[in-house]
């Protein structure tokens, strides 16, 4: 009986040892089994769900809800949101679209893509695409254009009956961006002029202007003093000549101003 006794309380020992590994080792319910990806969406600015670049994020909803998530850009950038939404097995036409906006709650254009689209009568899904501007590194401060930083995504519906309203949902997101280069991302700078017939010169055509050949004159015409003019040019010569006509209308005046003020005659014994 002793021996039963003491293999009992070290069974239950190692038990209650156990027992805190096993409740570390399950996943918590807004994890996902594979990557790490976000299970859940925020209903806010405020609270929406971080994901990153090339996850899928997923979150149950109700129809009509306002499901949030961010992610980050960066310059170079191309950004693609794909949203995808399973539908119930029986519902009314519903139309849904993403809106993205960046850091300063600004709605940001779509290039391309089906923003908003409408699920027809008993439809199993409705998937969405927004393809963004490139992110610029710079932009002038009355500008929209996208910049580095943080971008919200809101997926909701736009038209809905009221007999579909509340009805369960499945939402799918996934973010990822095409790295274009800063030609696009900035300014840039043309490799050549736009002149009329220069992108249609062969090699053999390329060749011959160099060595001084005839050559269409569309394709050869530019200003004399070369693409990127001098610092001389006639707007000098306005300013020179609009300086010399200040001058003598202010010397003008002066003499003008003075002569009146003084009498033409001084009185006798003045």
């Amino acid at each position: 009986m002793r021996i039963t006794r003491v293999l009992g309380a070290a069974l239950l020992a190692l038990g209650l040892a156990a027992a805190p590994a096993a409740a570390d080792s399950t996943p918590s319910p807004g994890a996902s089994d594979d990557d790490g990806a976000p299970t859940r969406a925020g209903t806010s600015f405020r609270t929406a769900t971080e994901i990153e670049q090339g996850q899928t994020a997923t979150a149950r909803a109700s129809a009509g809800d306002y499901l949030y998530w961010s992610f980050p850009a960066d310059a170079e950038q191309r950004p693609t949101v794909r949203a995808k939404v399973k539908l119930p097995e029986t519902h009314a036409a519903q139309t849904w679209q993403i809106d993205v906006y960046d850091g300063l709650r600004r709605r940001q254009a779509c290039q391309y893509g089906a923003q908003t689209r409408t699920a027809g009568a008993g439809t199993a899904s409705v998937e969405l695409t927004c393809v963004l501007r490139t992110v610029r590194a710079w932009s002038e401060p009355w500008g929209n254009d996208p910049l580095p930083g943080t971008y919200y995504v809101r997926l909701t519906t736009v038209r809905l009956s009221t007999a579909d309203l509340g009805q369960p949902v499945e939402a799918e997101l996934r973010v990822e961006s095409k790295d274009v280069g800063g030609a696009a991302a900035v300014d840039g700078a043309l490799a050549e002029p736009l002149v009329p017939g220069i992108a249609m010169r062969t090699e053999a055509e390329e060749k011959d202007a160099e060595e001084g050949s005839d050559f269409p004159v569309l394709a050869g015409l530019e200003p004399e003093d070369g693409w990127s003019s001098g610092w001389w040019s006639d707007r000098w010569v306005w300013t020179a000549v609009g300086g010399a006509l200040a001058a003598l209308a202010g010397v003008g005046g002066y003499r003008l101003t003075r002569g009146s003020g003084r009498p033409s005659r001084v009185p006798p014994g003045a």
